[in-house]
């Protein structure tokens, strides 16, 4: 079997359970061969991101060049990219290595507050990454910065995703764990919406989930599933993953991105 490849380009979460480490824990989980371009550090736990150092641009760009050099890569996953530089650096490299398959996920803030994106690069993040995507999957929060409009049933999310098509990119998928009752996303390509419904878990312990279903469809993608069928089955990865998760520390516990081979060997988590 060829090996498929996907790389994340993202922050590091020091507790494990988001950034580049659930990227590199989903890309294993479901068969693909993970790297990883380190754009920041996080000092965070399970209570919340406590401190933050960006990455130069410098070494963003060579770690990126390196790679393309070497190995070619199926798919891309774009999580942090706090600030215009690193933003600017990383949109030319990919265009200039002609990377495929680039699935972004526009990280703002953070489950507990902290921002993560700073307030002058929204609009760069939206003018340089969203037309280079396959697919951009904000939250409902996340689309509301985006669109500056107030998103709270389906219809409003449907607005925003023919709002956030019209950015550039061919397909937005708004993430709709916010909603109450069942969470419902929904996925625009442009003449199409389609409905991912997943039965809501009753855990505090998602950290990382939005990271992780962004991961999932880049490692389903670089498999070589369509868009549509890459989302559905990130959505029956994560709500398993959620289903499954963790219980750990004092705040919001990660997701189990291992659980079915976990499930497979016998083992669980006591």
């Amino acid at each position: 079997m060829k090996i498929r490849t996907v790389l994340t380009i993202a922050g590091s979460d020091s507790c494990g359970g988001a950034g580049i480490q659930a990227d590199l824990k989903t890309f294993s989980a479901l068969g693909a061969y993970g790297m990883s371009v380190l754009t920041a550090v996080t000092a965070q736990n399970t209570r919340g991101v406590q401190d933050v150092r960006e990455m130069d641009e410098e070494i963003i760009k060579n770690q990126i060049d390196c790679l393309f050099d070497d190995i070619k890569i199926d798919a891309v996953k774009i999580g942090m990219v706090s600030s215009v530089k690193i933003i600017n650096v990383v949109t030319a490299c990919l265009k200039k290595n002609k990377a495929v398959n680039i699935v972004v996920d526009p990280v703002m803030v953070s489950k507990s507050g902290h921002h993560l994106l700073k307030p002058e690069a929204k609009d760069q993040l939206v003018k340089m990454l969203f037309p280079i995507a396959s697919i951009v999957t904000p939250n409902m929060f996340e689309s509301e910065l985006i669109t500056g409009d107030r998103i709270e049933n389906l219809e409003e999310m449907k607005e925003a995703a023919l709002k956030i098509k019209g950015l550039g990119c061919p397909n937005v998928i708004i993430k709709g764990g916010h909603l109450t009752g069942d969470a419902i996303d929904i996925l625009y390509d442009g003449c199409n919406f389609k409905y991912f419904k997943g039965n809501r878990v009753n855990t505090k312990n998602t950290h990382g989930t939005g990271c992780t279903f962004s991961s999932a469809i880049a490692a389903h993608l670089a498999r070589g599933y369509p868009v549509p069928e890459a989302v559905a089955l990130a959505k029956d990865y994560i709500t398993g993953a959620i289903a499954h998760s963790i219980e750990l520390g004092h705040g919001f516990g990660p997701t189990h991105h291992f659980y079915d081979l976990y499930r497979k060997a016998g083992l669980k988590f006591e």
